[in-house]
């Protein structure tokens, strides 16, 4: 086999493992939140406002259409878990967290991370190795 066979087997090899570390974690995610009687789209937006976040450039991050987080945030707003302000532009509408919302988050990570195999089958420095190569995957070029 050449250095670009194996290339490409060991790519595929990872990319595979990836999906799948990818689905657990999402499952994992989805069975941690139920008794918090929240959806997992409401949960992941919570997780992304960590200031005011303009509702397009959150749509953006989580790869939702605009007009499906002016749903969401009409729900996460009369749950009383948001606000919805108006930008330095009129037309930019702003999510930003109540202290209810906040608390949300922090039970939504403290769920999360109860049993996660991130926690519980990788060691600190591991955790550490892996948080670096996501984020140069992650990287915008």
């Amino acid at each position: 086999m050449s250095t670009a066979d194996e290339l490409r087997s060991d790519t595929g090899r990872l990319s595979r493992m990836l999906v799948f570390t990818a689905d657990q974690t999402k499952s994992h995610f989805a069975r941690s939140i139920v008794p918090l009687g929240i959806s997992v789209p409401a949960a992941r937006a919570l997780l992304s406002i960590t200031s005011a976040t303009p509702m397009r450039e959150l749509a953006k991050n989580l790869a939702w259409d605009p007009s499906y987080l002016t749903g969401l945030a009409d729900e996460l707003e009369a749950s009383g878990l948001v606000v919805r302000t108006t930008g330095s532009d009129r037309r930019v509408k702003v999510l930003e967290l109540t202290a209810e919302g906040r608390a949300m988050r922090a039970r939504i990570g403290e769920a999360v991370a109860t049993g996660e195999p991130l926690s519980t089958r990788i060691d600190d420095t591991d955790r550490a190795t892996l948080a670096r190569i996501l984020t140069q995957l992650l990287a915008d070029d």
